[in-house]
């Protein structure tokens, strides 16, 4: 029987050596497993945790904050110069462009049709009313007044410059000198190729282009309304400012470069390049409302193209110049003069009557006649008619429509009716 066991039990003695063999290394490895660090291992896995924490918390300082990831724009990102990638524009870049008329196709040969063709129509424009900034406008101007050859801004406060009106009181350039826009209106019934005339329109004090002159005194809707072919210019002058100053309009011919400049202006408004040249040499018409009266005069006396202006209207405007007007009326006979007043300026108005008479030219007293050239008027508005609404009520309502339609009805001055009386 012990020779029978004895096979047995070496089995068994070999299988718990195998298994013995197996567990004792996998013993050591879970004891090895449960032992603390050693020191000089902690020493370096510390010395590796302080350099990737010291390199994080370096990313995070230098490009990980909310100022890094998020910088607050630059100036110069705001308002890129020329030769960056986003072009500057001006105002008239983003008025309203004109559709362009399509041509239809020329077939090579006629069709045949049984049904009548309706004649091509040229599609509804609107009117077009704009603000475009012009160098050549009043403002900025950094010259000199002409009536005393003294700076025209002639104080400081810390950087700021200004002009100190007659008056006493200061206005400030970056303020109320500041502004080169001009108010530009084409009617949709204007056709540059046909006889056509441009008005100046000069507003008077305490003026806004937008809130008196388009809103208020209804200039543009009365170059529309009169049916006339013309557009109209309205510098900004002082803004907002009881002040008259002409700023350029002062300069030796300062109007000159202002027309010249316009009319490269409206011919891009009017989408025809080729059109400058027509607006070069429109006549124009000047009206001054008010202080308007000084940039009138001057640009009479020195602007450069007096020849040009075919008629001059001041409404309630006879403050003063009154030598620059008798001499442009004196020297242009071929155009008109138009002069309506109220009791504030009726004493002028008769002195600046008196010099014509004594020039011997005919002056007349009513507007119940076509404008002719040579036609010299001085109109007495009746009381109750007041100053501050005289652009849009003087003689008659909307007395500007009125003008142009008495001076359209005069072949002679080369304007011509394009669309009827509104």
């Amino acid at each position: 029987m012990r020779a029978d066991r004895t096979p047995s039990d070496a089995r068994g003695r070999v299988l718990r050596r195998a298994l013995i063999s197996a567990l004792v290394p996998l013993s050591l490895t879970l004891v090895q497993c449960g032992k603390a660090p050693s020191p000089a291992a902690l020493a370096a896995n510390s010395q590796a945790n302080v350099q990737v924490v010291a390199k994080t918390n370096q990313k995070v300082a230098s490009g990980d904050t909310f100022e890094d990831r998020f910088p607050a724009p630059q100036f110069k990102e705001r308002f890129p110069s020329a030769s960056e990638s986003l072009l500057q524009r001006q105002m008239s870049d983003f008025s309203p462009k004109r559709a362009v008329q399509q041509q239809p196709e020329q077939a090579p040969y006629k069709v045949a049709s049984l049904e009548p063709q309706v004649p091509y129509k040229r599609p509804a424009r609107e009117d077009l009313t704009t603000l475009v900034s012009m160098k050549s406008s009043a403002f900025p101007y950094f010259g000199n007044n002409p009536a005393s050859d003294a700076p025209f801004l002639n104080i400081a406060k810390g950087d700021r410059r200004g002009h100190r009106s007659y008056s006493g009181r200061v206005f400030w350039q970056d303020e109320t000198y500041n502004d080169s826009r001009v108010l530009v209106h084409v009617p949709e019934h204007f056709d540059v190729r046909k006889p056509g005339v441009i008005v100046v329109f000069f507003h008077g004090n305490g003026a806004t282009l937008e809130r008196d002159v388009r809103d208020r005194q209804l200039v543009p809707k009365q170059i529309t309304d009169s049916g006339v072919n013309a557009v109209l210019l309205a510098p900004q002058m002082a803004v907002n400012a009881a002040d008259s100053s002409a700023g350029k309009f002062w300069q030796p011919g300062g109007f000159k470069r202002f027309m010249a400049e316009s009319a490269e202006h409206l011919a891009r408004v009017t989408g025809d390049p080729n059109s400058a040249r027509a607006f070069a040499s429109m006549p124009i018409v000047i009206v001054g409302y008010s202080g308007g009266f000084l940039p009138t005069a001057w640009s009479l006396e020195v602007g450069g193209i007096s020849d040009r202006v075919r008629g001059v209207v001041l409404l309630d405007a006879v403050y003063g110049e009154l030598d620059k007007f008798a001499s442009w009326i004196e020297s242009h006979r071929s155009g008109f003069f138009v002069s309506a007043y109220t009791r504030h300026t009726a004493r002028r108005d008769r002195e600046l009557m008196s010099m014509l008479r004594q020039k011997g030219i005919s002056v007349a007293e009513d507007m119940d006649q076509p404008l002719r050239p040579g036609s010299v008027v001085f109109v007495e508005t009746a009381d109750g008619i007041t100053h501050r609404d005289y652009v849009t009520r003087a003689w008659t309502q909307d007395p500007l429509k009125d003008v142009l339609v008495k001076m359209a009805a005069t072949p002679s001055l080369a304007l011509t009716r394009v669309a009827s009386s509104r």
